[in-house]
Formats: C-alpha cells, structure tokens, sequence
C-alpha cells in the first residue's frame, strides 16, 4: 500500500478512535461532494472559504483537533501532532485557501493554550463552537518579521482595564476570526503582552484584505480604543514572547504537510494526463527525460512524506530533556517545502502547457505552493535557526531510547509547555550514523555516508572561523543547505525502514540525493570567503552516484507509473 495520501483509498488505514477517523473521512467526503468544477470556481472567482468554515464549525473539527487534554467538550480529548499532520494534508490535497485558514487558525488559537489565563483558554474553546476560525495578530505593516519593533499598545486606565491601540498586517482570517490573539507591548513598562480580541467588536477595524490573487483573506487590522480586562489578557512579559516563539514552533509543522498534500494532488493529475500521452509515435512516458522527470519527482514525493513522518514522532515525544524536533521542525517548513516545488518544476516540464488549463488543480498548486516556503519565516530565517545546531548534531551525540511510529492518542502535553526559548544551540540529537549504517550496503547510501564524511571534515578545518564566515548569510545558506541534507536523510532511513519501503527505492533515492548534496557542494565551493584548506574539503563532497539502470526500470514501473489513474477527484 502506498503512503502516499489517496482520499479514495483512506478508509482502508487504521485509525487510533472512531472520532479520528470521522474527521479524515467527513472532511475528504466533503471535499469530493463538492468535486473539483466547483472548487476551481471558487478558486478562480477568489470566493473566500466561507463553506469550510461553516463545515469544520458544525462538525467541531477544529476543536476536537486544537485542543489538548481537559479542554473542550469531549472527554477523551487529546493534542495529537500525527492528527494535525493527516488534517494538514488532506487540507492541502484539495487547495491552499482551505489549509490556510486551518494553519492560520492555529496560529490563533495557540498562545491562548500556551498563556497563563485559564478562564481565557475555555473562553477560547467554546468560542469554536460559534467559530472555528481564529487569527494571530503578530506582524505589522512597517516591521514585517521584526517583532521587536512591534508598536500594538496597551494603554492603562484608572478604573484597572487597558485600551488597545495599532494595526496588524498580514493577518489570515483577520476578517471573520471569533478568537483573535494580539502580540503587543503594555505602554507603561513596555513589556511585550498577548491578549484575545474579537474581530466582530466595534473596535476592531478590518482595513483591507492586502492580497487579490487567491482565495485568502490576508488582513489589515486596527484597534482604535479596544478595551481590554485581565479577563482578555493571555500572558505578560517575557513569557509573551517565548509563547509567540513556541506558538510558530507548532504550527510552522503544518508548512511541510501542507506543501506535502498540494504536491500529491498535482502528481495524480501529471502522471495521469502523461500515461495516457502519445506523441511523435510512442508513449510520453516512454521518453527517457520523462522517466527521468518522474523518477525524481515521485522520489522527491517520498522523501517528503518520509520525512514528515518521522519528524512527527520527534515532536510527539518532545519534552524537557528531548528537544530533537527544534531541528526537524524547520527543516519540515523550509526544506519539504521547496522539495514541494522542485517536483513541481519537474512535473510541469512534463505536462508542458497542461499545466495552464484553468480546469486543472495544477495551475493551482504550481501558484500556491510558492507561497509556502515563505511562511513563518523565509528560508534564511529557518536555516540560521538549523545552522546553530550543526556543531550538537555533528559532533556531540547523545543518548536517547529508540523511538517507533507514534500514532496513538496520546496527548501531546510538551507543546504546550515548551518553556523558554533560551539554550537553542546546546539542544543534543541521537548519533545520525546507526540510520546511515543501516543501509550502507546501497550503493548510493554508500558514497552519500563518504561525502557526509567530506562534510564533516569540512567543518573541522573550518574551525571557529566558520561561525564569522557564516555571519555572511549567503555563505550560512550554502554551509546550511549542506547540514540540513544530513539530517533530512537520515530521518528518511528511520522512517523507510517502518513503512517497509524497498531497498531499490532507497537506493533510487539517494542516487538523487547524492547528487543534490554534489549541487549543493558546488554553490559552496563558489563562494569567496573559503579558505584553501576548506575548498579541498568543499572538492571531495562533490561525487557522482552509482548508476543501476535495471533498478531504476523496475521502480518506475512498479512504483511510479503504477500510480496512474489510482486517482481523479470528482468532478
């Protein structure tokens, strides 16, 4: 059984409870009721996701799925990231406006689960009831991703309450939102503080929506003398920020899951419009560019539902003394994403001007996957944040228990106590050998695991020089692109090895990765700032894969072309 997500075939997975699989299947039911005509419609008049808001508000999806243990309705309640992980998929399987105003209603909701005010959080959760969508108020017009500089006020009154005064900018769903929080900063002390508002009081003015090419609705907010009560009021001070830090710390996961379920779509609809190709007297998918295309899009594919896979069990085990999933939660937002558009790219060369055709979902996915990356921070932003544990994961392994597949229903508690944000770059990781090792018999994991070697004799003769040189950030993104392949694969092993996935495949893989890591060792070996002793290091990471043609045919065949018309969504 693939694992690659196909609605038409969820019902045959298992589920940890019943309400677990109601969710999936109402919601990719809903889905395929409305069929693909009327979604492209909606997507091309930009009409706002009205439906679904009223859909997961009536069937209490997002409670069931954002609130953790002792909160809501259901007595069986738990936080589940794998939950969050399928819900983020399915949603971004059928089209960006729907998984937008779920990810962005996360991002609402969690600093009020992650604040000090409990009469606020059960507020919060019977609010969903009413309204399932919710708003994080954090970015400003002037500061962008500066939060610093945020100038959002509150203003002490005589009487004890507060008024709030400032604009908001680049707000999902600041337009219907029952549950919006505000990051700001109390004028009197200027310590930061978050607090709840509503998007229907009189107070708050919704300005413009700032985009005009989707069906998103990006806000522009202000508060004119919104009042306030400590009633209203999630967390002061210091620990309103690390409750902003740690709230894009579980939501910025859903980039990768996201970015995962548009690319799945858009390959059905590549491979069944190609398989069923003739040109110039023979098949398209006979063509030796396209088996190539193909071969590296859907491994591409695999790699990216691998990945996010394993990197859910990390944030699902996270706690005080294990916090693994600092590293592998970017690298789900930054590195799955842009994997997303690289097998965009080869499945557009294939399907030519298919692609175009407004009736397709691929003209969409092609628009709105280029978004993603960009998210919760660029991809500079993400890759500072990796590069500071290069010298942990590298060189300073820990001891941690192995770990399996975790997809029960257990209540994730550590995301929603995750503490201060201080201490970033001592996190420890398990040694990523072991992973590595385990497949050292493939000839491709083979010369990846020399030019890993290469790596890591790079950086020794870096030294501590290498923390200036990647005070150039050019220079940090080549050295960066470098780690987070390490990393990227050796979660791939772990999570290959439990879905049972073939060793042909896993070698096909790393041909394409062995030469990915090659690219990414010529951009570094250009830059300027390298030393002598660094470029002949930069030289032995540059490696050709061991080709096996036989192998590369039979998984084409038996893998990748299988998987024409396993899938077309109604119409």
């Amino acid at each position: 059984m693939s694992i690659l997500l196909n609605p038409k075939k969820y019902r045959d997975r298992g589920y940890p409870d019943a309400r677990s699989k109601e969710i999936m299947l109402k919601t990719i039911d809903w889905f395929e009721a409305k069929g693909l005509a009327k979604q492209k419609e909606q997507y091309h008049t930009h009409e706002f996701a009205e439906d679904f808001q009223k859909f997961v508000t009536e069937e209490g999806i997002f409670e069931t799925l954002f609130l953790p243990k002792g909160y809501g309705s259901d007595p069986n309640q738990y936080y589940s990231t794998y939950r969050m992980y399928e819900f983020s998929e399915i949603c971004g399987f059928y089209g960006a406006a729907y998984w937008y105003c779920y990810h962005v209603s996360t991002l609402g909701l969690d600093p009020v689960l992650l604040g000090d005010n409990e009469e606020a959080k059960h507020k919060a959760a019977a609010k969903l009831k009413e309204n399932a969508y919710c708003a994080f108020g954090l970015s400003e017009k002037e500061h962008g991703a500066d939060i610093y500089s945020s100038e959002m006020m509150l203003y002490p009154q005589p009487d004890g309450t507060y008024l709030a005064n400032g604009s908001k900018y680049y707000i999902g769903n600041g337009n219907v939102a029952g549950v919006v929080t505000v990051f700001g900063k109390m004028a009197d002390t200027g310590d930061y503080v978050f607090f709840m508002v509503d998007s229907a009081h009189p107070n708050y003015i919704l300005v413009k929506n700032i985009i005009d090419y989707n069906q998103q609705y990006v806000a522009e907010f202000e508060l004119k003398d919104y009042p306030i009560t400590d009633a209203e009021i999630l967390t002061r001070g210091p620990k309103a920020w690390d409750d902003m830090l740690n709230t894009i710390n579980i939501c910025k996961f859903n980039i990768g899951s996201g970015a995962t379920g548009i690319v799945t779509h858009a390959f059905y609809e590549a491979i069944n419009h190609a398989s069923h190709r003739e040109l110039y007297g023979g098949k398209v998918t006979e063509f030796a560019h396209v088996k190539r295309l193909f071969s590296d899009a859907w491994l591409r594919l695999m790699g990216m539902k691998l990945f996010g896979l394993r990197a859910t069990d990390y944030m699902r085990v996270a706690s005080e003394n294990d916090k693994r999933y600092l590293l592998y939660n970017p690298i789900m937002k930054m590195k799955v994403a842009i994997e997303g558009e690289r097998v965009l790219v080869d499945l557009f060369d294939i399907i030519a001007a298919k692609g175009f055709e407004k009736d397709n979902y691929f003209e969409q996915a092609v628009v709105e996957l280029t978004g993603f990356p960009k998210l919760e921070g660029t991809r500079h932003v993400n890759m500072a944040l990796i590069a500071k544990l290069i010298p942990s994961y590298m060189f300073m392994p820990g001891e941690f228990e192995p770990i399996g597949r975790i997809c029960d229903d257990r209540n994730d508690d550590f995301m929603f106590r995750q503490g201060k944000t201080r201490g970033y770059a001592q996190t420890k990781f398990h040694d990523y050998m072991p992973a590595y090792n385990s497949l050292a018999h493939l000839p491709n994991v083979k010369i990846f695991i020399e030019q890993i070697n290469a790596y890591k004799e790079y950086l020794m003769v870096s030294g501590a020089g290498l923390m200036k040189q990647m005070e150039d950030f050019d220079y940090l993104l080549a050295v960066g692109e470098l780690f987070t392949m390490v990393a990227y694969g050796q979660l791939i092993i772990e999570s290959a090895e439990m879905e049972n996935i073939s060793d042909a495949v896993m070698n096909q893989m790393f041909d394409m990765f062995v030469r990915d890591f090659s690219a990414f060792a010529v951009g570094l070996y250009a830059k300027p700032l390298n030393t002598d002793e660094q470029v002949e290091k930069i030289r032995e990471m540059i490696k050709r894969p061991a080709p096996n043609m036989e192998e590369f045919n039979e998984v084409l065949l038996s893998e990748v072309y299988s998987l024409a018309d396993v899938y077309v969504q109604n119409p």
